[in-house]
């Protein structure tokens, strides 16, 4: 029964759209050499499109680490801003192909479905721009964050990210910003 039910939240965070769009997904262009290896580490969440699943969620971070077979071990985790207790979620994420290396699939053990994670631009060191899209039929579902190695980055960093967004025509108009304080 709690296997039913995990599976069932998890498809009910995509299913109430994060933030939806009608036909299939756009085409973007991702980093065209991407490096795994640089992009290991600790990531901040400074801004992101609205998560039903983060939602309350304040400190959110992102850390990547390479698996022996050659697939990230994603950890992200966040603090409950009304109660203040810390979550964390393990998942896995592959290159799904090399010729194309900033497409990754990502899979978390509450949902039975990969999901993309699409590297639009970083420079490894600042930011990075993180992008997803599920085509559900007639219709699509949208995340995207704004990644940044310092908790509480200058704003010349977060423009670059978003300048990645506005070059493949993504909205940067319903980014919500992370809190990042006391944390």
């Amino acid at each position: 029964m709690l296997g039913v039910t995990l599976t069932l939240a998890g498809l009910f965070s995509v299913v109430v759209a994060q933030v939806p769009g009608f036909e299939g997904c756009p085409d973007v262009e991702t980093i065209s050499t991407f490096d795994v290896e640089n992009y290991m580490g600790k990531w901040y969440e400074q801004y992101r499109y609205f998560m039903i699943f983060e939602a309350g969620g304040k400190c959110v971070t992102a850390n990547y680490s390479l698996n022996n077979d050659e697939t990230v071990k994603v950890v992200n985790a966040q603090v409950n801003s009304l109660l203040g207790f810390p979550s964390q979620i393990e998942g896995s994420a592959r290159i799904v192909d090399p010729k194309d290396p900033g497409k990754l699939a990502v899979k978390f053990p509450v949902s039975p479905f990969e999901g993309s994670y699409w590297i639009l631009d970083t420079d490894y060191d600042s930011y990075a721009a993180v992008w997803s899209c599920q085509s559900l039929l007639v219709a699509n579902t949208q995340f995207a964050w704004i990644l940044t190695r310092e908790q509480n980055p200058p704003q010349d960093v977060i423009e670059k990210a978003k300048d990645a967004f506005k070059k493949n025509s993504i909205s940067v108009d319903l980014f919500l910003k992370t809190n990042q304080e006391n944390c």
